[in-house]
Parts: C-alpha cells; structure tokens; sequence
C-alpha cells in the first residue's frame, strides 16, 4: 500500500512533484523498475484535471479505465510514498544529491475517516465546488471527489468558523482533527521530475467573449463537467440560465489563445477537444445546431482522423473566423455572436443558447526552483541538468496519451541519476 509516513533515508529516491496523470504516471514507473519514489500533490487528491474528464481523445474512454487501474498500482506499490496537500518548498544540491524541503497543510481528517458522511451533513458552510469548476457548492468538510485518492475527507480551513466543532463532534470514528498543524519534511533524493501540470486560462479576461457577464457563455472545461455523469448537472448538458435543453451551441476556438494580449501561443489540444465536446452535445440532442468558429482547425497526426469522423457524426458547422463579441438578449438570455466568416467573406450575427470558450493551457510552472529553465510562455524546459526533468503540460501542451509516454521517459531519464549515485556511491 502506499506509504504515507516515510521519506526515503538513503538518498536514492526519485521525487515527483504533482499528482496529476504525468505524476502520476513518473512515479509509478520508477517505482515499478524498482526505485523509491516520494511523490508530492499540492491539492487533496491525484488525478488532476483527468479526474475531472468525462471522457478522454481519441479512443472516448472515461477516466476510471486508466486512473482506477494507475491507482491500484500505486496504493499497491510498497516503493511510493504519497503526500498530498504538499509542495516543494526549497531544491538544492546537485545530480544524485539533491535535498528538498516539503511543506503539508493539514487536511484536518485522518485515515480513520470512513466516508460515512455524516460530518458534511451537519457542516453549515457552503463553498463553491472547485471540482465543478464553482458550478455547484459543496460543504466546508466534503470529499473532493467521487473518485478521490486518497478516499479521505478534508476540511477548508479558509471557510471555518474558529470556534465551529461540528464536524468533530459528530464524528463517531474520531477522524477529525481540527489541532493539526503545517509541518514539514527534507528529503535527500537522486532526482526530480516536475509534473506539475496546467490550469485553464482565465475566460473573465477576455471581455469581449462574455464569460462572468452572460449565464449561458461557459468554458470548455466547465462544459467537460456538466458532460460527466457525477458532474454538477449529473451529465446533461443545460443552460446554465434556466437548465434548459441547448438548440443550439457555438464554440469559439483560440478564446485568449493565439492573442498577444493574453497566450500567444496555441495550445495543441483545444480542437480536437471541442470536437469530442460537440459529440457530447450532439448525443443528447441530436437536432441541435452546433457550429464551431475557429482560425485554424489544429488536429495534428492520428487526431486528423478524429477530427474527420467527429465533424461528420456530429454535423458540425466549422465558420473560419474570428469571434469579435458576445452579448445576451435581455429578455430571453440568449447569445448573439458576432464573428467574421473569412471563407465567404462577410460578418455574420447568429443566435445561440451556450456559447463554449476553449481557453488555452497555462503552465504551473511558477514557483518552480531556478534549476528549472522556463521559456518565454513559462513552459519548463526538457530539463534543468542531468537531475532535474520536466514531464506533461507543464513542458508542453498535450493530450492525455502523449503526457503518458511523456511522463515515462521522464521516470527513465530519473532513473539514470539514481544508477549513477549506486556506481559512484
């Protein structure tokens, strides 16, 4: 099972920071081929925004295909060490030598918790659901997800009154303990490998596109939970105004990307993305309009076959052009969208009941020590020295399966560091 106590004494231990499928995969991988590893997540869970997918490109499998199965393996591995609510606090030392200072926030339920629920019954605080992208509220003790590894309760301290002991004093198990404390751990480790992963661009900063002043303009990845069946509307897809059934759906492509205002790049995977999207859509009103403003339609490789086979099962409409504004009828609260048609040359203004931003990528690169080189859109570099590596989108944006295989070089190359300390050691 997975050790949650112990850092590794002798030095040898690969440590991965963040928990999110690359992590994940890293850590699994190494310890497979028989290296300790101690793997650091900042938030309460693993799984990251793959946790959170109703289903993932090309093949449409759910996440619990891969992550129950990535799990298993991991709670399974005497080699990992797991701690969550951590990061990485200072990195100094070199290849083979490297110690690092780990600081944990206290989740304030204990492995006694056995999810009965009864503390979130009588919790009165509300927070917004950040699994549910703030869609729906949750309590201030809650699990964080379905699915969540570990399978513990945690409390937002943020939220709590100082003098509230609900919780604990409802707790039959007594696996509340509202006196933990921060603590801290320094580990002498071979290696390192960041995967610590990216979070969805801020759509209020593009004013134009609506988002935070019209109900019914949502992001891709808002649109990903509501598909989900233990999302916050149990996987349909509704207006968020009024929950009514979508007649038709428009998604803006590039919303904030390929701008110099806001992320000058592309990132990889936001065509290929909304296409699955439109599928969502598509097989829960098959009458539904479904048009998809784009710049350039970006399915690179065997994603051109996707890409092909979704526009035609999905009778998506693809308008090449921009999206110059959204605005919401007063009345009826839907959404005007004013975009350029390049191919036939004209502005076009249609009518649509959601509209769809695919924000970009952003890495979570910072706060990352200096030995970890960062290009000018803050993506890591392949690595920072010989010890020293970065895997999955926090190097580069990318989708699910190339993040795994990216994230298994990354342990092989980690891997190298800890040989090299047996042979000079």
């Amino acid at each position: 099972m997975v050790n949650l106590d112990t850092g590794n004494e002798e030095g040898d231990a690969i440590l991965v920071v963040g928990g999110g499928i690359a992590g994940v995969t890293s850590a699994i991988e190494a310890a497979e081929a028989g290296c300790q590893v101690v793997l650091v997540e900042k938030s309460a869970y693993l799984g990251g925004h793959v946790a959170a997918f109703h289903r993932y490109f090309p093949k449409l499998c759910p996440p619990p295909c891969g992550l129950e199965i990535d799990f298993r393996r991991l709670q399974n591995n005497p080699r990992i060490t797991v701690y969550t609510l951590a990061e990485v606090e200072s990195l100094n030392g070199s290849p083979g030598n490297y110690e690092a200072v780990i600081r944990i926030m206290p989740r304030y339920v204990t492995a006694a918790c056995t999810l009965c629920g009864e503390c979130e019954r009588v919790c009165p605080v509300e927070i917004p659901d950040a699994f549910n992208c703030g869609i729906t509220k949750t309590k201030a003790i809650h699990l964080p997800h379905r699915m969540a590894f570990p399978a513990q309760y945690m409390i937002d301290d943020d939220a709590c009154s100082n003098d509230c002991s609900l919780c604990a004093d409802t707790c039959r198990y007594l696996a509340i303990d509202l006196k933990q404390k921060e603590t801290k751990k320094t580990l002498r480790v071979a290696s390192v490998v960041f995967a610590t992963g990216w979070a969805p661009y801020d759509a209020a900063k593009i004013d134009n596109l609506g988002f935070g002043t019209c109900a019914n303009v949502v992001t891709n990845v808002m649109l990903e939970r509501m598909a989900a069946p233990d999302g916050p509307t149990a996987g349909r897809i509704v207006r968020p105004s009024d929950g009514k059934a979508p007649r038709a759906v428009a998604f803006v492509q590039c919303a904030g990307s390929r701008d110099r205002n806001h992320l000058p790049y592309c990132s990889g995977v936001c065509c290929t993305a909304s296409l699955k999207q439109a599928g969502y859509i598509h097989s829960q009103y098959p009458e539904a309009k479904i048009s998809m403003f784009y710049i350039d339609l970006r399915t690179p490789g065997h994603l051109e076959d996707f890409a092909s086979k979704a526009i035609a099962a999905n009778g998506i409409e693809l308008i090449k052009g921009k999206v110059g504004k959204v605005q919401e009828q007063p009345v009826s609260r839907d959404l005007l969208v004013t975009a350029e048609d390049v191919l036939g040359g004209r502005k076009i203004a249609r009518e649509y009941d959601i509209v769809v931003l695919a924000v970009g990528i952003v890495p979570q690169s910072a706060g990352l020590p200096g030995c970890v080189a960062l290009d000018e859109f803050g993506f890591a570099s392949t690595n920072g020295g010989p010890g020293v590596l970065a895997a999955g989108c926090v190097k580069r944006p990318a989708e699910v399966a190339v993040s795994i295989r990216d994230a298994t070089g990354a342990a092989l190359k980690a891997m190298q560091s800890v040989a090299g300390r047996a042979n000079h050691g």
